[in-house]
């Protein structure tokens, strides 16, 4: 009987596959692209540059070329499809594109810290004899999510308790800083059979709140849970977030560790219904910006922070439980300001995400890692240094890759030197600590049209394009 059953299902199996792409020759297709990325990662530019390209390379602008020559020359039209009555917030590409030309002393678009999206029509012409079914179209759905709210998806897994224990312990090793301090301050004088009391939690989640954010913000702290309590979107100050790790707390009846449990379940139970199951778990294509320069720079703790990050990413998306069970197929992670370094050093670049991300390669998702920059800010470029090599009497002259760019409000162009880039994390005690960390530039955009005739100058978005529509295309 059992064997019976699973021969029906894998008739019901194939007869459904059969029948989805039956209707690929006759219906819209629908393709969604998710994209997220710790703050700073800069997904509100790479979903501006993606949608201005795909709109230029539709008017027979060559401005993916990589993807262009993918397709054959047989893309056809691209449109921006109409917001319609849709719930979820719009991704403003149009207007960040014309902030973007308009320069000034401040041009990069704020980013986003709140679900949004917009969805372009490809028409696609058919090769060969499937030409006489007329053009294939295809709907990309693309939806913008905090990378802070990933970090939360192995919370769904875990009581308050254990919330609690892992959240204390963080921040006992992570680097001092007086919000983090005042935040245990105030823990350690709460005993553990407080009563339940709205102002307590109330004040405690604002403090851990607080140290959450200074981590990040002035230590390059990356996993910091729960991520909504950095990126809340719209539950900034709702009762639903009134909750902090409380490990010494005892969930008596009417204890205020029983009081935030019940709003961490209830916090976990939205996220899963409202949040993970309907938007993110449904995408077909997962792109995770990194922001590895800025790591680097950040010094080895953060560093090394940044990575455990990343690999807590990589397993909720490659791992077939919870949310993500069912999907997406192609996950491509990213390293963000690829323009920042030259063309030298981007393949350690990529290999440095790799070594940091340490996702599993054979879980059900085909993976891929890049190094892009949305928009080419800069050109490369020599100089000439003083270098000594062993065995040297005496310094010599050398040209060194650089990038050459203007850096924010300036006007002339200057080299930047990144210095080397490891392919592999450093270890704690690497000799790579001990050199001064180069702060990351920020470089004024090139001149663009604000009506995307063009689209903007890109670095690798074609290549990442090509490999994630490589199936549609």
């Amino acid at each position: 009987m059992d064997s019976l059953s699973a021969f029906g299902g894998t008739l019901r199996d194939t007869a459904s596959t059969a029948w989805r792409e039956t209707g690929r020759f006759f219906q819209e297709e629908r393709l969604r692209l998710a994209v997220t990325g710790l703050s700073g990662a800069g997904k509100t530019v790479f979903l501006t540059s993606l949608v201005a390209n795909l709109l230029a390379l539709g008017q027979g602008r060559n401005s993916l070329p990589v993807l262009n020559q993918a397709l054959g020359g047989r893309l056809r039209q691209v449109r921006l499809e109409p917001a319609g009555e849709q719930a979820m917030p719009w991704f403003d590409a149009t207007g960040n594109l014309a902030r973007l030309a308009e320069g000034g002393t401040a041009p990069w678009p704020q980013g986003t810290d709140a679900l949004s999206s917009l969805s372009l029509s490809l028409t696609i012409e058919r090769r060969g004899k499937l030409a006489l079914l007329g053009p294939r179209r295809v709907r990309l759905e693309l939806v913008d999510y905090p990378g802070e709210w990933l970090l939360d998806l192995p919370l769904m897994e875990k009581s308050f308790a254990e919330f609690s224990r892992e959240a204390a312990a963080r921040l006992q090793a992570a680097p001092a800083h007086p919000a983090s301090e005042a935040f245990q301050r105030f823990l350690m004088a709460l005993p553990a059979n407080a009563r339940a009391d709205d102002a307590t939690a109330r004040h405690g989640a604002a403090l851990y709140r607080a140290a959450l954010t200074g981590l990040r913000d002035e230590r390059g702290w990356r996993l910091l849970q729960p991520g909504h309590f950095l990126q809340p979107g719209g539950l900034t100050d709702a009762p639903l977030l009134w909750f902090f790790p409380f490990p010494q707390g005892r969930a008596t009846p009417g204890s205020l560790a029983a009081a935030m449990a019940r709003r961490y379940d209830a916090w976990r139970a939205r996220m899963r219904v409202e949040l993970f199951e309907p938007f993110l778990a449904r995408a077909d294509l997962q792109v995770v910006l990194v922001d590895v320069l800025g790591a680097i720079c950040a010094g080895q703790g953060a560093f090394e922070d940044t990575r455990a990050a990343l690999h807590l990413m990589g397993e909720a998306l490659t791992t077939a439980r919870g949310p993500f069970r069912n999907g997406p197929g192609r996950i491509a992670f990213v390293a963000s300001k690829a323009d920042h370094v030259p063309a030298i050093l981007r393949p350690a670049l990529v290999d440095l995400l790799r070594r940091m991300v340490a996702a599993p390669e054979r879980g059900r998702s085909a993976l891929h890692y890049e190094a892009v920059a949305a928009l080419r800010c800069t050109e490369d470029g020599t100089r000439t240094a003083r270098i000594s090599l062993p065995g040297d009497a005496a310094p010599r002259e050398m040209e060194r890759p650089v990038v050459l760019g203007v850096p924010l409000g300036e006007t002339q162009r200057r080299p930047f030197d990144p210095g080397t880039i490891p392919s592999t994390p450093p270890g704690r005690d690497d000799p790579f600590w001990a050199r001064p960390l180069f702060t990351l530039p920020v470089f004024q955009p090139p001149a663009l049209d604000g009506h995307g005739r063009d689209g903007m100058p890109q670095l690798g978005m074609d290549k990442l394009l090509a490999w994630l529509l490589e199936e549609e295309v």
